[in-house]
Order: structure tokens, then C-alpha cells, then sequence
């Protein structure tokens, strides 16, 4: 009890002391406040891009593979002129997979053509128009707000129908029910039979924004479009596990090399191409942005740390004379040792929690479509920097304040 009691003592001197200088104290933090602010505020930012783009990856699906000319390269070794003579992936090639695959869930055949009118009467609209086959909403999520998903008949049949986006909705047929109505797409007319739920804005739409998109049969696609360009993608889902994923894409190169002749010593002539790969390219990308924001805040942390250090000093030159009373009436070295350690940490922890405070103001800021949050991991390491920066700053002044003779610093003025 006797501790705990000394400990609380230690608290209210360090608080005391702080209260009672609190220019100097504002002054002092103002270097932790900065460096937390800009170690938290990178972590956020980055956090929260990082979510946003694999958000974004996820709608292009998981465990997936996408057969297609060109390859996904996140380096600075693009050698487009490699790959540029390889064909394009056709919808021969897509049945040929889908008939003889053993190892997947799901087959889809797709192609997209950007910045397509669509119209209803006087009603107009720029979307993107995806062409794709049955399994389509097994590889991405395609969630029918209203309506429903194709039929096998609708798919095989090439039927001019189509699932469309609330932004395409809603342009088209304002304050109605769009399904069973119809519009022009390339002159021709469309049955809308499902809508989408909205996503909103995004700040990477990867296969296109959902909002902003019709979805119609592969088949009604390749007659309006493929006499100009007969390329798609192919799409394959795998089983849950990875050692399927892997058994899926030998096979895959496998079915394909036999298909288009490749003799062994041949390179591919396709690329297959994991999400997945993607996400780990994307990570390694934001792993150097966060080396950056620590490197950027330990200049300010440090600057900080040497101001609370300096200060502390001066602190226990001013309180000289105090200790040697202290110390005089009993007081034990780790009594003295913790008042001083605890206003250090203290003028730390508040410098952190401002520049935390004010990442916290940031994330209502509103930057494009990009979405802040502050998370309680990041909090966490703010405080913990924070507490760590003022246990460092303080322990050499608290430990000559500890050491003091107390005779000596009596007669000290």
C-alpha cells in the first residue's frame, strides 16, 4: 500500500508540475504532436487505400484465374513487345476449357466495350457494356436488387436482356421499376430483367464500376461487337483450397498448350493471371509507403524526444532544492525516479494524443472517393510510440534527480 500510495504521490507531482508550466509544456509536445501526426496519418491513409483497392480486387473474385494475351506486370519490366504476336483468347477456346476443366467451379466467358450510349426516349446515358456467360455471378458478386440473374435459356439463346446498374437504372427510368422495360443499346432493344444493388463510388473499379454497367449475354455481345474485336477473357474458379488453385492453372496450361500446338521448349502463349498476385503486389507497394511514414515521422518524434528530454532537465534544475526535502523526510529513490518519468511520458502521451486527434479530425475529410478511417490499431500504436518516446526522453533526467545527495541539493538554490 505503501507504494501504491508513493506511486499516486509520483502522479499528482508530475501533473502539478505540468499544470504549473504550461507554456513550456505546450512548446514541448508540439514536436511529438507533429511526429505522431504524421506517422498515424500516413498508417491511415495507407490502411485505407490498401482497403479500398482490395475491396476493389474481391469483385473481381477470389481463387480465380483469368486467361488472357496480356500479362499483369507491377514492375518496370513490361516487355509488351513479347506478348503483343499472341493471340487473343476466343470463345472456341473458352468451350474447349469449359468442356474438358476438372479442377474448377466455374468457366465464364467475358468482354466489355467502354463509353456505350444507352437510351430510353429522351433518357441517355454513357455506360460500360459486359458481354459474359451463365456462371458469371459465381467468380464475382452480382447482387440483384431487383429482378433476377439470367436464365441458361436467356444465355444460350443470345436474348437481348439485360442486368443493369442503379446509375443506368435510374437514368433511364426515373422514379420507375425498370424491370421489364426496355432501352436502346447500338440501336437495338433491350429487356432489362434485374438491377443491381448500388456500390457508390469507388476509388479503383477494377472490371468497371457495377453502378455504371449493363450486363447482357455473351452471345448478344459477339454479334454486335466481336466482327470488330473477337477477343475475351476467360475466367476460371477454383476450389477453396490453394493446392487446388495450383492443380487448376497446370491444368489449365496444360489444356491450352495442347490446344493452340505449343511444342515443349515453347514459352506460353497466354498469360494466366491471379487476383491474388495483385493484392501481393499491392501490399509490397504499400509496405514502402509505410517504411515512408515512419521514416518521415522520426525526424519530428526524435525532435520531439530531445525537446522533452531537454526540458526534463531543466525541470529537475528547478526542483533541485524540492528533491533534497523530499529525500529528507524519507522519500525513496524510485519515488523521485518515477515523478520525473511520469511527466515525461505524460507531456508525451498528450503530444501523441493530439496528433492523433487530429488524424481523427482528417478522416472527415473527404478526398475523392476515397474513405478514411482511423482504426483502433493505429491508435493503439500512436500511444505506444508516444509512451515509448516519453519513457526513452525521461529516464536520464529522472535518474539523476534519483541519485541526488540530499544534502546537497538542499543547499542548492
Amino acid at each position: 500500500m505503501k507504494f501504491i500510495r508513493q506511486t499516486y504521490e509520483s502522479f499528482r507531482f508530475a501533473w502539478q508540475a505540468l499544470r504549473s508550466n504550461l507554456l513550456r509544456t505546450t512548446l514541448s509536445l508540439l514536436g511529438v504532436t507533429i511526429g505522431i501526426f504524421a506517422i498515424i496519418a500516413v498508417f491511415t491513409i495507407v490502411d485505407s487505400l490498401e482497403r479500398n483497392i482490395k475491396e476493389s480486387l474481391s469483385g473481381i473474385g477470389d481463387k480465380v484465374l483469368y486467361v488472357q494475351k496480356w500479362p499483369w506486370v507491377f514492375d518496370g519490366n513490361f516487355q509488351w513487345w513479347k506478348y503483343f504476336q499472341r493471340p487473343e483468347p476466343s470463345l472456341n477456346e473458352f468451350r474447349f476449357l469449359s468442356d474438358r476443366l476438372e479442377n474448377a467451379q466455374a468457366v465464364v466467358a467475358m468482354d466489355f466495350k467502354g463509353q456505350v450510349t444507352v437510351k430510353n426516349g429522351n433518357n441517355s446515358i454513357q455506360a460500360l457494356i459486359q458481354g459474359t456467360t451463365m456462371d458469371y455471378n459465381k467468380i464475382s458478386e452480382v447482387p440483384v436488387e431487383q429482378g433476377r440473374y439470367f436464365s441458361q435459356q436467356e444465355i444460350d439463346a443470345a436474348r437481348n436482356v439485360a442486368i443493369v446498374g442503379a446509375d443506368v437504372a435510374e437514368t433511364l427510368f426515373p422514379s420507375q421499376n425498370p424491370v421489364g422495360k426496355e432501352f436502346k443499346l447500338n440501336g437495338l432493344k433491350y429487356v432489362v430483367i434485374g438491377v443491381q444493388e448500388r456500390k457508390g463510388e469507388s476509388l479503383v473499379n477494377f472490371g468497371g464500376n457495377p453502378d455504371n454497367k449493363c450486363i447482357i449475354p455473351i452471345g448478344a455481345f459477339a454479334k454486335m461487337y466481336h466482327s470488330i474485336n473477337p477477343s475475351i477473357d476467360i475466367a476460371v474458379k477454383g476450389f477453396d483450397q490453394d493446392e487446388g488453385l495450383l492443380e487448376l492453372e497446370s491444368e489449365i496450361r496444360g489444356l491450352l498448350r495442347a490446344r493452340r500446338g505449343l511444342k515443349p521448349l515453347q514459352e506460353d502463349s497466354f498469360s494466366l493471371n491471379r487476383p491474388d498476385a495483385a493484392a501481393k503486389a499491392i501490399s509490397s507497394l504499400f509496405a514502402v509507403l509505410t517504411v515512408a511514414g515512419w521514416v518521415i515521422g522520426s525526424f519530428s518524434i526524435l525532435v520531439g524526444g530531445f525537446g522533452i528530454a531537454n526540458i526534463m532537465f531543466v525541470s529537475v534544475k528547478e526542483r533541485t532544492n524540492l528533491i533534497g526535502i523530499q529525500k529528507s523526510l524519507g522519500a525513496k529513490n524510485y519515488f523521485i525516479l518515477f515523478q520525473f518519468m511520469f511527466e515525461a511520458v505524460f507531456l508525451s502521451l498528450i503530444g501523441g494524443s493530439v496528433g492523433i486527434l487530429l488524424v481523427y479530425l482528417l478522416s472527415f475529410m473527404k478526398l475523392g472517393s476515397l474513405v478514411i478511417i482511423l482504426s483502433p490499431a493505429n491508435i493503439m500504436l500512436g500511444l505506444g510510440v508516444s509512451s515509448i518516446i516519453g519513457t526513452l526522453s525521461g529516464i536520464l533526467p529522472a535518474l539523476v534527480a534519483a541519485r541526488m545527495d540530499p544534502v546537497i541539493a538542499i543547499r542548492s538554490k
